[in-house]
């Protein structure tokens, strides 16, 4: 069908009537009398060659081909309005969702979040934070920026940032620690990936203990009870800089180990807009001036 054929304002009277299931109303909220309404639907209806309401005596009931346009017909007037609403400024803006794990989005990302929207004002970036538990299709996600080893089912994963794992603590806590040995005398906070303390005791060189302190399913959450002096945390420095140069959080010991990085992820079946170019192109460039 070509488009500048297409019948828009029956297309409108039959998404409206098909929500109010009746003329009346529909053509109440369309400003066009009930007649009005009527003859439009009636129109699209010669012109597919298939009725799409049953008329009762008190309204309308929709027909299976009339079940069948519903959606689409509501899906495309929803796209249009989303889109037009982002020119509610007078310019295009376009929304960017961005899905980030808890500990990276405070760590790493929201002190340099005002630089992004300063040099990209025409992108509308939506934050939404994570246990590093995301489902790109189901939460509507252009990007999800997680931490593992990059194994995600239908996911195109890019390599970000690095993040070594390393105890840190409360300078009191730290005042006990010697040698890394020390640490079976603490309290020792954990994450859900169980295995972390034990490849850090292992790159140490010394047997782990057996672990019985509490277990947190954000990092940030961890590093938040060891400055609290409630425990030793096994969590990446590097997300941490700002306690750490502030002496809240000490890194007593060097040794640090490999558990994986942060990736930046898409679906595959995601072609990347504009919008996410942008966003990828500042985010790797950041990445690599930290680095510097």
């Amino acid at each position: 069908m070509d488009r500048a054929q297409l019948p828009l304002n029956a297309l409108r009277a039959f998404e409206a009537a098909a929500r109010h299931l009746n003329f009346t109303r529909a053509g109440l909220e369309l400003c066009v009398s009930q007649g009005a309404v009527s003859h439009q639907v009636a129109a699209l209806e010669r012109r597919l060659g298939t009725r799409l309401f049953h008329r009762l005596p008190r309204g309308l009931a929709l027909t299976d081909e009339g079940h069948a346009l519903v959606p689409v017909v509501s899906e495309a007037f929803d796209r249009v309005a989303a889109t037009l609403d982002q020119y509610a400024d007078g310019r295009f803006r376009e929304t960017l969702k961005v899905g980030v794990v808890g500990t990276f989005a405070t760590g790493w990302l929201m002190p340099r979040l005002d630089a992004f929207s300063r040099a990209h004002p025409s992108i509308d970036l939506r934050i939404a934070t994570n246990n590093n538990r995301v489902d790109l299709a189901g939460e509507g996600l252009d990007y999800a920026i997680r931490f593992g080893d990059g194994a995600w089912h239908g996911t195109h994963a890019e390599p970000l940032l690095d993040a070594p794992m390393a105890p840190i603590c409360a300078p009191v806590v730290a005042a006990r620690l010697r040698t890394p040995a020390d640490l079976a005398s603490e309290r020792l906070l954990r994450s859900y990936r169980a295995d972390e303390w034990a490849l850090w005791f292992g790159a140490a060189g010394i047997a782990a203990p057996v672990m019985r302190g509490p277990v947190f399913d954000s990092s940030a959450l961890m590093a938040a009870a060891a400055a609290a002096g409630q425990g030793v945390a096994l969590a990446p420095p590097s997300m941490f800089t700002r306690e750490l140069a502030a002496e809240l959080l000490v890194q007593p010991f060097a040794i640090a180990v490999d558990t994986g990085r942060y990736w930046l992820t898409r679906l595959m079946s995601r072609a990347e807009s504009e919008g996410m170019l942008r966003f990828r192109a500042w985010l790797f460039a950041e990445v690599a001036a930290a680095g510097a």
